[in-house]
């Protein structure tokens, strides 16, 4: 299991005309299987998506497809951690 972090580092206003094509992006990884949960951070200086992957090589190649990461507006913090506990209706997320 992988948390992605993305942190902007320009101002809103720079990121809301790549929205769009990112969310396309998010659907993308969601119908892959890959994403599990994603959202925004409060405050809004970027989101957090929970990814499901075999390697931390896999998120990183699949995080290049994202307009934010490939148009350098984020900063991209990958942190793999391994589930040992989890609500019941999210059992799937334990290994």
């Amino acid at each position: 299991m992988f948390l992605i972090e993305l942190t902007y580092k320009v101002p809103f206003s720079e990121i809301e005309p790549f929205m769009a094509e990112h969310m396309a992006f998010v659907e993308k990884g969601y119908a892959s299987g890959h994403f599990l949960a994603s959202g925004r951070k409060v405050p809004r200086t970027g989101g957090l998506i929970f990814c499901k992957a075999a390697s931390q090589a896999e998120v990183e190649e699949l995080m290049q497809e994202d307009p934010f990461v490939y148009q350098d507006l984020v900063e991209l913090r990958i942190t793999e951690f391994v589930t040992s506990r989890a609500v019941e209706n999210m059992t799937g997320l334990v290994e």
